[in-house]
């Protein structure tokens, strides 16, 4: 990614999605084992000491967790947890911390923000806490945004505006994202460009126009055969996706999706396939793209 690039990461629940956001910032479970590279800014990621990964989380690399009641300290308050970053990566004191925590409350858009500082999180909506959580993740003006699928508790009408909040904050502050969700109108109307995930591999990836105009992987187009559209007749089933994503231990020595797909043959059984090139900047893992795409 560059710097202010908006990058997309796709797929359906158990691909791989936020194990993958859980790497790049360092927040692995206990035995889990990293191999290749994670670079941020050129500095390796993947072997930098705990403390060195202390100063970059939360200062120039932020993240929206996927659940907010989860993220949040039911502990402390709202100011303290936002004041918190603020106090340990800025040097601010307390009382600056606070202004600081109430500006940011009040730049998502926080209903009735000063009253706000010094509640508890079960005291606040799902969407009031997703807005704390966000405030959280820019208190110290990160240079990357990790947004995990941040919409997920939340109703229609909180989704878009949450959607809509985060946009206008990446746009004023020039800094990268990385959004995580599973909805493909979320992705057309918010990043330039997308990843599609499967089984811990990205099977398509390019600008985001370009891969909707040409879903070249076999997933890709199933995912977008399942969604809901409006004016389909009353009865009418949606189409689905056979089969179970694989576990990420015990992955199939070829393509991951072939157990699950109509037009897997022999070769795609026998090993990884290298990503091969659909048009410029939009590549895809499938040797059976073309009959795909026709």
């Amino acid at each position: 990614m560059a710097r202010g690039d908006t990058v997309g990461l796709i797929g359906e629940s158990g691909c791989g999605k936020s194990i993958t956001a859980l790497a790049l910032m360092g927040l692995l479970p206990e035995g889990a084992q990293v191999a290749g590279s994670i670079r941020f800014d050129g500095v390796e990621l993947t072997t930098l000491p705990e403390a060195q990964l202390c100063q970059l989380r939360g200062n120039r690399i932020g993240m929206v967790f996927q659940e907010p009641m989860t993220a949040l300290n039911p502990l402390h308050t709202v100011g303290h947890q936002i004041g918190e970053s603020l106090r340990l990566h800025k040097g601010l004191s307390r009382a600056a911390a606070r202004a600081e925590a109430l500006r940011l409350l009040e730049r998502v858009q926080l209903p009735q923000a000063a009253q706000r500082l010094d509640a508890y999180p079960h005291q606040l909506s799902g969407g009031q806490r997703q807005r704390v959580v966000i405030a959280i993740a820019l208190a110290c003006g990160p240079d990357l945004l990790i947004a995990d699928e941040p919409t997920t508790a939340l109703d229609v009408t909180l989704q878009r505006e949450v959607l809509a909040l985060i946009a206008e904050l990446v746009r004023e502050d020039g800094m990268g994202l990385l959004l995580i969700s599973h909805d493909l109108g979320v992705m057309a109307d918010t990043v330039q460009r997308m990843l599609v995930m499967y089984g811990g591999t990205v099977v398509e990836s390019g600008p985001t126009a370009e891969v909707f105009r040409r879903l070249a992987h076999p997933y890709s187009r199933g995912l977008f055969a399942a969604r809901p559209r409006l004016g389909l007749a009353r009865g009418t089933r949606l189409a689905t996706i056979a089969g179970r994503v694989p576990e990420l231990a015990d992955m199939p020595a070829g393509c991951p999706f072939a157990p699950r797909c109509g037009l897997a043959i022999d070769e795609c059984r026998r090993a990884p396939v290298p990503p091969l090139v659909v048009t410029p900047g939009h590549e895809v893992r499938c040797l059976r793209w073309e009959a795909a795409a026709a």
